[in-house]
């Protein structure tokens, strides 16, 4: 990164040694482009909001983050017991609020564990996949700046 942004009285921004970034660009209509680490996603929304619907929106791939760490977690503790992966598969849904500010209300996530995973397993594979990176950040949020650049 270069350059520093003044940053508004009250907060701080993380060593540069230690942020991640990733930029985000119009594509056209209501799509963007994510560029991170190399990698392309790109979001949209669906046809009934005004997008083309060409990719998943933003909300959902909140929810997909979720998902996916969560199965992450899950995934490397079965490694970690030499258990199998084959079969592992989460499930997240998400509701939205009816009341202003527009948010997400309610998360669910569901793992559903490879078959023939040991009872004496379950708990503690439920256990480790609860505490996954964001799962973590969203008990405990962190400070967030929303910025003009000059």
């Amino acid at each position: 990164m270069t350059g520093t942004a003044p940053q508004p009285t009250g907060t701080t921004r993380p060593p540069d040694a230690d942020a991640h970034r990733l930029d985000v660009a119009h594509v056209a209509g209501d799509a963007y482009t994510v560029e991170v680490r190399g990698h392309r996603i790109q979001v949209d929304q669906p046809v009934d909001a005004g997008g083309t619907d060409t990719a998943p929106t933003p909300t959902e791939l909140f929810a997909a983050s979720l998902a996916t760490c969560v199965a992450f977690y899950a995934g490397r503790f079965l490694q970690r017991h030499d258990l199998p992966r084959a079969g592992l598969r989460v499930r997240a849904e998400f509701t939205m609020a009816t009341d202003r500010p527009a948010r997400v209300a309610s998360l669910r996530v569901v793992i559903v564990p490879p078959p023939g995973l040991p009872e004496q397993r379950r708990a503690a594979l439920l256990a480790v996949a609860s505490h996954c990176t964001v799962h973590n950040t969203l008990e405990q949020p962190p400070q967030t700046v929303i910025e003009l650049a000059s």
